[in-house]
């Protein structure tokens, strides 16, 4: 049917701040629709509180509010807008989740404003775990015994019955958030207490366990007609029992026989068309590997983080067409905009597989349980493109970014001396680490088939490992030629894995790159197998005879970040994509590198090219050999990009914006010192050392307590304040192995007022777009920090200075687009701490609030523009009125044992955005969606830990603030009208327990005293 022409206004709800379980992939469907939308001429209104997005860009919707995600907030703005309709499904779980409370609330019947894409019973039914079950058993689909229980008695009574294991699914939650398998009645206890208290109905479905079935997912498009297709078709590598979002998937399906195949798609099209969702929806489903018996898991009738994967993967916009077909358009009448040929009803076909490996933050929190279940954990993921198993999986283990000796030996250090048998033991347990024991295990001679018993995954797959190492085994023998590199090259072994198993030179590798024709070359993604033309500039590398790929000509490489995870969000890809708006707005061909499914700079739209590839030097260099650019940009990739520099310099490749120089006087310690010394800018005194032994001269000479970090590190990796030689003793091991053989950096630690600013330059003249002012003091990393603009204590003379200095540095270094540098304000004295050569994470934030495009306005520098012919004058940007509010989001409660007690290493995955006309009402804007609290209604008990019980003048200030202060004792009972919890320290038993228990049951934690203070003292708020 022909698009709805009674509806011209549409509300889309966003997913709000970055959580494990809900990242990046909804910034890149909500945008999407946004601009689907309004191509069909509807008039888009968009509510997200997340500024790190491009989605909140104010060329994305008509309107856009950062306003809360709440029901009184979005209640205000429907009132206000008065919309004809809400397209709730593209902000994942909170979208949907909002979606239901508007209309239990009634505010949609009164303003008469109907839900577009998948009604509410249509919700219902996917996401009320015994709804979903009624409907199975009508359409006749098994599923797994269960039952829906509301208590943990009833729990416990149907496992009796049922006997164990079993798993534990909430309703309405994100990510499996609460869920887990039970394999006794103290699990059971555990696992069920936790999901009742987060599911919002307080609902979980208790359901005997198929773990050790294989797990298939359907990503599926149904028009209101009820025309359906496939989008892609992908397995898990994990058998059931581990989550999805942690699990490494493959695509096309690889195991499933053609009737397994067929009678899958066949169910997952029977329950979309029955719940008749109109759009992308995911279909969850397990095979037993031992019968042709299957069970369907789940549906979550929105888009997803697999939409985004699958989108990737095929090349079928996912979210542009569902939003299409959620304003009447059906599938046949939507043009596909890869092959601007067929039609959206065509469903893609693959000449390629696609691997997605996980990335997990335990590289930062190595205490944390990395032991995955049906909870997820993963921050972010990679993909990878390859024309067999073998290559894709190798590329996506090199994109990983993780511990090189693994990344490129295959087998993880600490299995050199395990035994087999320990091995086949320890894989038992899936980690974020397994696929690295898998290689240790076979290399150490275990067969597919000892390991298929300990882990249950397919023998096809394991076969394809077995596969990899017998390559890797021939490469050490020693006896290398042409053929066994052709055929290495060919199984995704790139340069810096064979010369790590087998001494040769970068020279004698060479020889062998133009042999029997067959080179690397790249080949287009074009969502049908070649069968249709297609113009799709899209690319991944293999090797073959056959390039599609033709050099662009006048063009610039822009490096992306590679995957989300801790440290490096999606405010690097939102700085990636505007790069490459500007370097198109002057004429320039814009090419991205990035192998980050999740995100908008890896829609082929967006960039005139686009290659999916390992952000590592052999896979750039390739990409630069054959398209030959004016230059590379590396300042908007975060310290991914930058870490490359190097080595693209020494390979002769031309540098855009700061020079290597520039940014080795701001990252090499010396080089910086002497710069600051030269300059007469303070700094806290500080030296480097390469050893225990030096570190421990330094800082006692230094005096405690010290702040010691590894250089060229990402969100305070490895960073930590150390009280006396104990604790150095203790971080010294993990900075050590954080710097890859870079000097450690040990400094004196300052307490005091922290701020940052962002910088433009164009090598002679620096502009300051704002301060911003962190409310927690020096000593908790910037990203962890609620950061106010603009600043609420600083005077005027500290704010010139702040300007001064920054203005020194960035005309010493002659930097070129953009810079962020670090200060702490103590007795009066402007002290500079860090200057890091490249965007940062408050770009999105400062770009949001000063109506300028931060990242477009450096990249016009970093291409010979002055600031004046920009239009910007040095000097500090004058202040808003308004006060606005960054304020950071943990997700604390997916990673049970990570340390929670804030520090100089970054821990919040996400942030949001608050603004007011004073300090007060911004911060109670922005704790709706970051603490989850609600600074004017709050009262009752807060419950403290021991290690803040000590600190009289704590309690006193909470309790003039009207609160009742109990210190926390293990095991003591659990109060009923709870406030929130504050344990800034989590070194005891007691205290993790405290955090531990709050995040269970869903009570506000703060890990900071300065953020509590400063939230709750009215002498702190002007």
């Amino acid at each position: 049917m022909p698009k709805r022409k009674d509806i011209k206004k549409i509300l889309i709800i966003g997913s709000g701040p970055i959580v494990i379980g809900q990242a990046a992939e909804f910034d890149y469907s909500g945008s999407q629709a946004c601009l689907s939308l309004r191509e069909e001429g509807y008039e888009v209104i968009l509510v997200n509180s997340n500024p790190a997005t491009i989605m909140t860009d104010d060329e994305i919707a008509d309107r856009v509010y950062m306003d809360p995600l709440t029901v009184p907030s979005l209640k205000k703005i429907l009132e206000k807008e008065h919309p004809d309709a809400i397209l709730p499904t593209l902000g994942g779980q909170t979208g949907l989740n909002l979606a239901v409370e508007l209309s239990k609330d009634g505010i949609l019947d009164k303003l008469h404003i109907e839900l577009l894409g998948t009604n509410l019973k249509t919700i219902n039914q996917a996401e009320d775990r015994e709804q979903f079950k009624d409907l199975m058993e009508e359409l006749h689909q098994p599923i797994p015994e269960s039952k829906t229980v509301y208590d943990l008695e009833a729990g416990l009574q149907f496992a009796h019955q049922i006997d164990y294991p079993v798993i534990i699914r909430p309703a309405y939650t994100l990510g499996g958030t609460g869920g887990g398998i039970a394999h006794d009645d103290d699990e059971m206890k555990t696992v069920l207490s936790r999901g009742l208290t987060m599911s919002p109905s307080t609902e979980c479905l208790v359901e005997k366990s198929i773990a050790g079935f294989k797990e298939i997912e359907f990503e599926v498009m149904r028009d209101h007609h009820g025309n359906s297709i496939i989008v892609a078709g992908m397995e898990n590598f994990d058998p059931v029992g581990v989550h999805t979002g942690d699990s490494i998937v493959f695509t096309p399906t690889q195991t499933l026989t053609d009737k397994e195949y067929q009678r899958l798609r066949d169910a997952s099209l029977t329950i979309v068309d029955a719940l008749k969702i109109e759009g992308g929806c995911n279909v969850q489903l397990a095979q037993d590997p031992n019968s042709e018996k299957y069970d369907v898991i789940e549906v979550n009738p929105r888009v997803s983080r697999s939409s985004a994967l699958a989108s990737k993967a095929t090349g079928y916009p996912i979210a542009k067409i569902a939003a299409k077909i959620a304003v009447g358009l059906n599938l046949d009448e939507i043009i596909n905009p890869i092959t601007q040929t067929t039609f959206a009803m065509f469903e893609p076909a693959l000449d390629y597989v696609v691997a997605k490996i996980p990335r997990f933050a335990f590289d930062k929190f190595t205490n944390a349980d990395r032991k995955l279940g049906t909870q997820m954990k993963a921050t972010g993921e990679v993909m990878a493109i390859g024309g067999t198993i073998e290559e894709a999986l190798l590329k996506a283990v090199q994109s990983l970014e993780l511990d090189k000796q693994a990344q490129n030996n295959l087998i993880p250090a600490y299995t050199k001396n395990m035994s087999m048998g320990d091995l086949l033991e320890k894989i038992k347990t899936p980690t974020d680490y397994r696929i690295f024991e898998l290689f240790a295990a076979l290399g150490k001679g275990a067969t597919i088939q000892q390991i298929h018993q300990s882990t249950k995954i397919d023998l096809y797959f394991l076969s394809k490992l077995e596969n990899i190492m017998h390559m890797q085994q021939k490469l050490m023998s020693g006896i290398v030629n042409a053929d066994l590199i052709l055929k290495a090259r060919k199984m995704g072994f790139n340069n810096t894995m064979i010369k790590t198993v087998h001494p040769i030179s970068d020279h004698d590798l060479e020889k062998f790159d133009n042999m029997e024709d067959q080179h690397l070359v790249y080949k287009m993604v074009d969502t049908c197998a070649a069968e249709f033309e297609s113009t799709t500039p899209y690319f991944y590398s293999t090797i073959g005879n056959e390039n599609e790929s033709k050099p662009l000509g006048n063009s610039i490489v822009v490096i992306g970040a590679g995957p989300i995870r801790i440290g490096q969000g999606v405010e690097f890809d939102y700085a990636t994509v505007h790069c490459v708006k500007a370097i198109q707005a002057a004429g320039y061909n814009a090419i991205i590198i990035n192998n980050n499914p999740e995100t908008v700079s890896t829609d082929f739209s967006i960039s005139d090219k686009l290659y999916f590839e390992p952000l590592d030097i052999d896979s750039v260099m390739n990409v630069i050999n054959l398209e030959n650019p004016i230059g590379v940009i590396v300042e908007f990739g975060g310290q991914t990009a930058i870490n490359l520099t190097e080595k693209l310099t020494e390979r002769g490749v031309a540098i855009l914006g700061t020079s290597m120089h520039g940014i080795e006087q701001t990252e090499n310690r010396h080089d910086f010192e002497d710069l600051l010394i030269d300059q007469e800018i303070d700094h806290p005194k500080g030296d480097t050392a390469m050893n225990a032994q030096e570190a421990h001269k330094i800082a006692n000479k230094l005096g405690f307590p010290v702040l010691v970090r590894p250089s060229f590190v990402l969100g305070g990796k490895g960073m930590a304040i150390v009280h006396n030689d104990n604790e150095l003793d203790e971080y010294l091991i993990p900075a050590l192995k954080a710097s890859a053989g870079q000097p450690i950096l040990i400094d004196q630690y300052i307490p005091g007022t922290e701020c940052e600013v962002d910088i433009l330059s164009d090598g002679q003249e620096v502009f300051v777009p704002g301060i911003m002012e962190h409310l927690e003091g020096a000593g908790i990393h910037s990203g962890d920090s609620i950061a106010m603009y603009p600043p609420q204590t600083l005077t005027d003379s500290q704010k010139d200075r702040i300007v001064a200095i920054a203005t020194k540095i960035g005309k010493k270094v002659h930097a070129v687009g953009m810079m962020n540098i670090q200060f702490i304000v103590a007795n009066n004295t402007v002290y500079v701490i860090e200057v890091n050569p490249r965007a940062s994470r408050t770009v999105p934030f400062m770009s949001k609030i000063t109506k300028m495009h931060l990242a477009q306005l450096a990249t016009q520098l970093i291409l010979g523009k002055s600031l004046t012919e920009i239009g910007l004058k040095p000097g500090l940007y004058p202040e808003p009125t308004k006060v606005y509010v960054k304020a950071p989001v943990f997700s604390f409660a997916k990673l049970p044992g990570a340390p929670t007690a804030l520090s100089p290493e970054m821990k919040s995955t996400g942030e949001d955005i608050g603004d007011g006309d004073t300090l007060h009402e911004a911060l109670h804007n922005a704790l709706f969606d970051s603490y989850h609290i609600n600074t004017d209604t709050i009262s009752g008990t807060v419950l403290i830990s021991q290690f803040d019980a000590n600190d009289d003048d704590l309690k006193d200030k909470l309790q003039s603030s009207g609160f009742n202060v109990v210190p926390y004792k293990k095991d003591m009972p659990w109060p009923d009208k709870l406030a929130f919890a504050l344990s800034s320290s989590d070194e005891t038993d007691d205290e993790k327990q405290l955090v531990a228990k709050a995040l269970s049951h869903q009570v506000p934690v703060f890990t900071a005293q300065d953020t509590v203070l400063g939230i709750f003292q009215p002498q702190l708020i002007k």
